[in-house]
């Protein structure tokens, strides 16, 4: 019997779920890691392939000489220019290499946007230290608080917000280590509630599956430490987010496969924070929209993948909810709670990812987190209630550094 081969760039804890749903699917799975101890080499019967899921040449090569079917990420943004080449080198559903440098770098994002007449906010892309000193001088010349992002960067790194007393040399230099091609995005911040919206795109079809309600650190690294659906926004509020959505992603040509929209929900209505042509981490989709909606993004993006048709119906509507731990900075001690945590009625997931004996610093980037809840309920207000409580339930003691 003929084996569909599905190749899955990256095989961290971010993908294992794709390797796992498309073994689960009966198709032959080629991972590709630069790490040669990657969990998900670890699952049983995958192809093992230890290449940098960035160097696209061998990308290419090895998905030749496995014959792949299909190819795809799930939440990560580094490997999107390899699938591209790959899907236009082999014939594969995929998106263009013009829409994976749009999807993943922040700059072309917000130009082709902009000219798409998407909602953007006041921005300007910048190299060097005084091209940026000026443009946060344009930005705060019209009347709005300035963030700087390096261009081509994601999960938060090198974000900032520039308070009236910040160093304006130190944002620099902060936020272009992070910055691969030397480019820095410095715009207005959007003030208002923040969303991203779950979509899968069937040949130029844009369904929008969920609107995801999120929580932040706030200023100045805005590192994500919950999210919940359905968005309690109003249902005019929500409607218009997925007609925005819908456009970003018809701008930056994403005919096939999911995309993850982060939206701020402006005075001004809602504007596009950034777009990625793929499956939204955190938990977001491989977890929150099946217990929301009973779609199974990670199987619908693998049916696309390999050129087959997927189910985007509707199943129920519940409440569906993620909140991270915070705790002080310094090393891990000990760590209480879990098994009351899991106890709490609605509570699918208790997740701790730094242990005893590990450093936890200021949360700067998603990286930092400690650990995580997710739960289900009849909807969002009270699956956010339980998520909460379970946090609650956790004890992790720090001991500061001396």
């Amino acid at each position: 019997m003929f084996m569909k081969k599905l190749m899955i760039l990256g095989a961290s804890i971010l993908q294992v779920p794709a390797i796992e749903k498309a073994k689960s699917m009966g198709l032959k799975v080629i991972a590709a890691d630069m790490n040669p101890d990657a969990v998900g080499f670890k699952i049983p019967d995958v192809v093992k392939e230890v290449i940098s899921t960035i160097d696209t040449p061998a990308i290419l090569e090895a998905a030749k000489r496995h014959q792949i079917d299909g190819v795809m990420t799930l939440a990560s943004d580094m490997p999107m220019q390899s699938v591209a080449v790959v899907s236009r080198e082999m014939g594969l559903v995929g998106i263009s290499e013009d829409t994976a440098l749009k999807a993943t770098n922040k700059a072309f994002m917000r130009d082709a946007l902009k000219e798409a007449g998407v909602p953007v906010p006041l921005y300007f892309r910048v190299k060097g230290k005084e091209a940026f000193l000026k443009a946060v001088e344009e930005v705060r010349n019209g009347g709005y608080k300035c963030i700087v992002k390096p261009a081509d960067n994601s999960g938060s790194r090198g974000v900032d917000l520039l308070k009236d007393d910040t160093d304006i040399n130190t944002a620099y230099e902060y936020t272009i280590q992070y910055s691969r091609g030397g480019e820095i995005v410095v715009e207005e911040f959007m003030e208002g509630p923040e969303v991203s919206v779950e979509t899968l795109a069937v040949n130029g079809d844009i369904n929008v599956i969920q609107i995801t309600d999120k929580v932040t650190t706030g200023a100045p690294y805005f590192v994500e430490m919950g999210h919940s659906q359905p968005s309690l926004l109003s249902e005019s509020t929500r409607k218009r987010i997925a007609e925005v959505a819908i456009a970003a992603n018809k701008a930056i040509g994403i005919k096939n496969g999911p995309s993850h929209t982060e939206i701020k929900v402006t005075q001004s209505g809602p504007k596009i924070v950034e777009l990625g042509a793929r499956l939204g981490g955190d938990c977001i989709t491989t977890h929150l929209v099946p217990l929301s909606t009973g779609v199974n993004m990670v199987e619908a993006s693998i049916r696309i993948a390999i050129g087959e048709r997927p189910d985007l119906k509707l199943k129920w509507n519940k409440g569906a909810a993620i909140r991270y731990l915070r705790t002080d900075t310094g090393t891990i001690k000990k760590i209480t709670g879990i098994e009351n945590a899991e106890k709490v009625p609605g509570v699918k997931q208790v997740s701790i990812v730094h242990g005893i004996g590990e450093q936890i610093g200021e949360i700067k980037s998603s990286v930092d987190r400690a650990g995580f809840v997710i739960a289900q309920s009849e909807d969002a207000t009270k699956a956010i209630a339980v998520a909460e409580e379970a946090i609650r339930a956790i004890d992790i003691v720090v001991a500061e550094e001396m």
